[in-house]
């Protein structure tokens, strides 16, 4: 079988073209800038786009790499230093000696990237003229109350200044060629502005998914069968995102080289910002490899142990099903009730319950869903379930220690012990009460917190429309924990990868995902996932992958099949799974791990490297050439 179709890390070789070549890559005098609203401040997956590829830039740029990005107080992981550059140092008492706050520090990541962040509260008085600047630029209006929009305003302002800045700070002998990468709407009023005033910046704008698509999919409007027949104005004017659909639109038309995360993405910006994508940059991630294969298998079960305690407690009084013939499912991500799937999955999940209480299965499906909703607290009765748990832990251990004392004790003494002798009635009314404390008169909630807006929920409410109580005869049992993990949570105390280790497969089954980071993590960390072909993630494996699903990778089918049709493939994906042994678990855990080079930044890399080139090629063509762009494309 063939592992990959094409971008086959062996097919590589070398060049003999000037900067074209890795090693000669990047080539002198040239800057790099990456532009995000996410640098140092998490908000979604673009975040974890910049923070992954972080230690990579920096070990490829040196000293000629920057992070651009805005400035909040309590929500910035950075170490503020004094930069050594000083033509940096330089532009940025320039711009403060004019009324602008900018910090410089070292991100604290993995690569600790230099970052560069803007106070934007300290320029918010500049707001109406640079409104009317940017209308007299490119007719875009901006209203007052959509303050999103009017901090994408500040915040590309200061970007665009600042990179001026930089570049005048540097001798006419000495000046640098810049690369602006303005990554998503949010700082697209950069690159604008950069065009606009004829800055000396080679610009490069990746677009992570449209504001469009993700409102028209939301609304279930058949977006990718229908999307040739949208009003597209229209469309965005009812949703009242009109001023940032034309920021994005205009950022993609402007920008000299146009990159988006996967091929589904590209359709999607071909057909709403109107412009056909120059090259495709998948989403990758900082990869820690294992030297030996049992490894990352032993973090498996170490992870499950940890998962197996929490649903001891969670499940109190109602045990009746064997952990080890038990199977962690989970699906995760922003709470987009249709765009991710959840809608599908609880479904599925009804159907699957149904079909393993058909076949008298042994097997238990523990499904939790993990996306973050608005709750006030935990939920009393879950707590109580982890105290109770807890309880029953330190009475037996007492006990334990004491029958361990009293059996060592008749050993010394040549006699065979008499189990009868080995408790004593304390013993006896320790474990009776034990017993009364672990009775229970309700159901284990599916619920771990208290939702603020229960009953208008769409989990919760599919969910009493499916009736997957936990009841004791489901097969399949639910746990909706609406908050992120960690590992300082009195509940779950679990980061998200050390739980995505110990569970046994992810389920991520989105209308609409223009790249899916859950299936890419589930895969570099060895586990199985079931993804769709309308991700990213899901086109680029059957792009490059003869058979995901020999390596644990299952593509549904949400493009060309019904909303019933899908989930019946996702029904038989998971049926298919959970019928699996636990050796061919194993096996398929280790063909999954496999796949984890595929999504290391090392290798795509060198996609961001082609936008690059194309950029300096179109920006400075008296310096950079096409021809070196060809030679860089048959890397690929």
């Amino acid at each position: 079988m063939t592992l990959f179709r094409s971008l086959s890390v062996a097919s590589l070789g070398g060049i003999s073209s000037s900067w074209a070549e890795e090693d000669a890559f990047p080539p002198d005098g040239v800057v790099l800038f990456e532009v995000s609203w996410e640098v140092a401040n998490k908000v979604g997956g673009i975040y974890t786009v910049i923070q992954s590829k972080a230690k990579m830039s920096v070990e490829k740029w040196g000293e000629n790499f920057f992070l651009l990005g805005p400035y909040f107080e309590n929500n910035t992981e950075v170490e503020l230093v004094e930069p050594s550059n000083r033509a940096m140092k330089q532009t940025i008492d320039s711009m403060n000696s004019r009324g602008c706050k900018v910090y410089y520090g070292r991100w604290l990541v993995e690569g600790s990237p230099p970052v560069i962040l803007f106070d934007l509260r300290v320029v918010a008085w500049n707001e109406n003229k640079w409104k009317k600047e940017l209308w007299d630029a490119c007719q875009i209006g901006l209203p007052n109350d959509d303050c999103e929009a009017n901090n994408a305003l500040l915040f590309g302002f200061l970007t665009a200044w600042f990179l001026g800045e930089f570049w005048v700070q540097h001798s006419s002998e000495q000046r640098p060629y810049i690369i602006g990468h303005f990554h998503e709407w949010l700082s697209g009023v950069g690159l604008l502005l950069c065009r606009k005033r004829h800055l000396p910046v080679a610009t490069v704008f990746t677009t992570h998914a449209t504001q469009l698509g993700r409102y028209l999919c939301a609304g279930k409007t058949d977006f990718y069968n229908r999307i040739d027949n949208f009003d597209l104005d229209r469309e965005a004017g009812e949703r009242k995102i009109y001023q940032r659909y034309c920021l994005e639109r205009a950022a993609a038309y402007c920008a000299h080289s146009f990159t988006t995360v996967s091929r589904i993405t590209a359709f999607e910006a071909k057909h709403l910002l109107k412009r056909r994508v120059d090259v495709i940059t998948p989403n990758g991630l900082n990869l820690k490899k294992f030297s030996m294969m049992h490894e990352f298998q032993n973090l498996h079960a170490y992870n499950k142990a940890r998962i197996h305690e929490f649903i001891r407690g969670h499940f109190y009084g109602h045990i009746d099903f064997d952990l080890e013939k038990t199977l962690l499912l989970f699906t995760a991500g922003r709470y987009e009730f249709t765009n991710k799937g959840a809608d599908v999955f609880l479904e599925a999940l009804a159907k699957l319950n149904h079909r393993l209480q058909v076949l008298k299965s042994k097997v238990t499906v523990v499904a939790f869903i993990i996306m973050p909703a608005r709750t006030n607290n935990f939920n009393v009765e879950t707590l109580r379930g982890q105290a109770v748990r807890k309880q029953l832990w330190d009475t037996a251990s007492a006990i334990k220690e004491k029958f361990g004392k009293r059996l060592y004790n008749s050993l010394l003494m040549c006699e065979i012990p008499d189990m009868n002798k080995m408790t004593d009635r304390e013993d006896t009314t320790l474990l009776k009460r034990a017993i009364y404390a672990a009775r229970r008169q309700t159901l284990p909630p599916v619920c771990t917190h208290n939702m603020l807006e229960d009953e208008t929920d769409p989990i919760l409410n599919t969910i009493r429309r499916i009736r997957l109580f936990n009841f004791p005869q489901d097969r399949v049992k639910i746990i909706f924990h609406p908050e992120f993990l960690s590992s300082t949570s009195p509940l779950l105390p679990m980061d998200y990868e050390d739980f995505v280790r110990g569970c046994h497969l992810g389920v991520f089954p989105s209308s609409y995902e223009p790249w899916g980071y859950t299936p890419a993590e589930c895969t570099v960390l060895g586990i199985p996932s079931i993804t769709t072909n309308l991700s990213g993630f899901g086109t680029f494996m059957s792009d490059h992958i003869s058979d995901p699903a020999s390596y644990g990778i299952y593509i549904v089918d949400r493009q060309s099949c019904s909303p019933a049709e899908s989930c019946e493939q996702l029904v038989y994906c998971m049926l298919s799974f959970v019928l699996q042994s636990r050796r061919q678990r194993i096996i398929q855990r280790n063909r999954t791990e496999r796949l984890s080079c595929l999504l290391d930044w090392h290798f795509l890399a060198r996609f961001y490297t082609q936008a690059w080139h194309m950029a300096l090629a179109s920006k400075f063509p008296e310096k950079f050439t096409y021809e070196e762009l060809e030679q860089v494309v048959r890397l690929m």
